[in-house]
């Protein structure tokens, strides 16, 4: 795996998780019983990115590493994922 190839898969799991972990840490202004005025009750209480974000890297980080260390050992490979044949035959390196 390229360094590129690595870092375009790190962002992609990233974002991923990032929109899986956003409803799960967020609190609602109707939850929280304090709705402002002018706002939706679905609007974020206290939302703190800080949080959020620091959630979403350190899982992030777990994740690409086993995916990484799947991809590079070669527990499963290209020829895993050719059920039906469709890919022809691998020319190797």
């Amino acid at each position: 795996m390229s360094i590129t190839g690595g870092a375009v898969l790190f962002v992609v799991i990233w974002f991923i998780t990032m929109f899986v972990t956003l409803p799960i840490t967020l609190r609602t202004q109707a939850e929280a019983g304090e709705v402002v005025p002018g706002t939706h009750q679905g609007a974020p209480a206290d939302f703190r990115l800080r949080r959020t974000l620091l959630i979403v890297t350190l899982v992030t980080l777990v994740l690409w590493g086993i995916v990484v260390w799947i991809i590079t050992s070669g527990v499963i490979s290209i020829e895993d994922l050719d059920t039906w044949g469709i890919m022809g035959e691998r020319v190797p390196n």
